[in-house]
């Protein structure tokens, strides 16, 4: 199914909302986001974390039923959440399986979907790749929000060996939680994904990294003092955490060195304009970005 393809009903052999128990590994923004909305729509919420102040914040919180260090724990659920790094998802699903009914269906909410995948469906057949598309630069269990993925993209990313209940379990979850579900491949969501989520990211460090070069410390200075709204907002990506970011180019490196690359090309292209006083090649690709940004916002 391609991507753009919004699915809008449930599964006609949905689990009600009452009878459903989802874990949750990982309670930071988006595992603490999802499971206050999950409980607030009848879900009930086992969370695992790697530290008890972050289990009982979950609690306090709101953001699970119960929570606790262990991944046993997670034996009832019906559906599981995987909010961990990337580089940790396999080595979790092996700790994970050997305590799970053979018919719990496996999620994850990674931005990386290929090497994911690949890693993850062979250790559980129930293993659907998914990446509800929110969030912002803030972490922890105190980040979380309700109503972060309202209206918001959830891709699912099934192959020919995903079982269709699998996915319609998630697609559920997406719906419950007021998502967009959309369907397509793992290698058609990392491309898509490189341009609009993982080549931003990049592109606004490499701003900060431009501006450090600004030789008087006077003007870097004053720089610092009047960036505003449209520094703000160029820049916001790349000033979340470290870590995710690293993560993207490395599990989606081929994509990203794509769009990178046609990224660079433009810029390369703005420049030859500028220096050549080329004006009217100026204004039109001001014209074409304004033309073009309502086709993604």
């Amino acid at each position: 199914m391609a991507m753009g393809d919004a699915q809008a009903a449930m599964g006609t052999n949905a689990v009600p909302a009452t009878a459903m128990t989802v874990g949750i590994v990982g309670l930071g923004l988006i595992g603490g986001s999802l499971g206050l909305d999950l409980r607030r729509r009848g879900y009930r919420v086992l969370g695992v974390s790697r530290k008890v102040l972050t289990c009982d914040r979950a609690v306090a919180r709101g953001a699970a039923d119960e929570a606790s260090l262990e991944l046993a724990s997670l034996a009832p659920a019906d559906v599981i959440i995987l909010c961990t790094p990337l580089n940790v998802l396999g080595q979790t699903v092996e700790l994970l399986r050997c305590h799970l009914k053979p018919e719990t269906v496996l999620t994850d909410v990674g931005s990386v979907k290929g090497p994911i995948v690949e890693e993850i469906e062979p250790l559980w057949p129930n293993f659907v790749g998914g990446h509800p598309m929110a969030g912002n630069t803030e972490q922890g269990i105190d980040a979380a929000l309700q109503d972060l993925f309202q209206d918001r993209p959830y891709v699912l990313t099934p192959t020919e060996r995903t079982p269709s209940a699998a996915v319609e379990r998630v697609r559920e979850l997406a719906i419950a939680l007021g998502s967009v579900p959309y369907v397509c491949a793992p290698d058609e969501h990392d491309r898509a994904v490189a341009w609009i989520s993982h080549l931003p990211v990049m592109v606004s460090t490499s701003l900060f990294q431009a501006c450090r070069r600004e030789e008087t410390p006077a003007v870097r200075q004053l720089a610092q003092q009047l960036a505003s709204s449209g520094f703000r907002d160029t820049s916001r990506v790349g000033g979340g955490n470290p870590e995710l970011g690293l993560l993207m180019a490395r599990y989606n490196r081929e994509a990203l060195l794509a769009s990178l690359t046609s990224y660079r090309q433009s810029l390369e292209q703005v420049m030859a304009m500028i220096e050549g006083e080329d004006w009217t090649g100026v204004e039109a690709t001001l014209q074409q970005g304004a033309d073009d940004r309502p086709l993604f916002l």
